[in-house]
């Protein structure tokens, strides 16, 4: 069947994605250390030599590889979106094929056979909008079980759209010592899971960073 080997490819995709946004972050943290050039500041000093503090070389294939890196994020990040459309449009026809078949087997169903249930909703058809890059030690996240890595499907009523950020801090915000229910894509694989924002010692009320993809 075409939808199993697609829906391995875009998990292998989103693996891969997660692997160049990693070395995307490392670069970026080495570029932009303390006394570092920056991802685009200038190489040269006030006088307009190069600079002697810094590897100018090496600086220059760093950023270079960064832009490559971003290009690729791009094509993968498209090359995902077009599987999931496909995956959802595939699920989307199985489900009115069900209902269908549902629907012509009602007056059976007097005569002992049961009604079909409804298709439960494919987590990995629906896109991830977030992942978390950051979780301090002792925080809430941690406590109730989030990871680095985790990318985010659903966060209690927030889907992918528009002003994430907002919106996952309201959502946290309004579920103050409430849980929340997350929907979250783990190495892979869907899974679901429930997260309390509550006040602790550190900053914020889950002590995670969510990074909009």
């Amino acid at each position: 069947m075409v939808a199993p080997n697609l829906k391995a490819e875009t998990m292998g995709l989103i693996d891969r994605r997660e692997a160049l946004e990693a070395e995307m972050d490392a670069i970026i943290a080495r570029l932009t250390a303390p006394g570092g050039p920056g991802i685009t500041g200038g190489l040269v000093d006030a006088e307009g030599f190069p600079r002697s503090d810094i590897d100018i070389p090496n600086v220059l294939a760093q950023r270079r590889r960064l832009s490559e890196l971003r290009n690729d994020h791009t094509d993968i990040t498209n090359k995902i979106d077009k599987n999931l459309e496909v995956l959802h449009s595939a699920k989307l026809s199985r489900n009115e094929q069900s209902t269908s078949s549902r629907s012509g087997t009602t007056a059976s169903s007097h005569n002992g056979l049961s009604q079909s249930e409804p298709m439960e909703e494919d987590p990995v058809t629906r896109l991830p909008f977030a992942m978390i890059d950051e979780i301090a030690d002792g925080s809430p996240a941690a406590a109730d079980g989030l990871q680095l890595g985790d990318e985010i499907v659903k966060f209690g009523n927030v889907e992918a759209g528009d002003r994430l950020q907002e919106r996952l801090v309201s959502e946290a915000l309004s579920n103050e010592d409430s849980q929340v229910s997350l929907v979250i894509i783990r190495q892979g694989s869907a899974m679901d899971i429930t997260v309390t924002p509550r006040k602790w010692h550190g900053r914020g009320l889950l002590g995670c960073h969510f990074r909009i993809l």
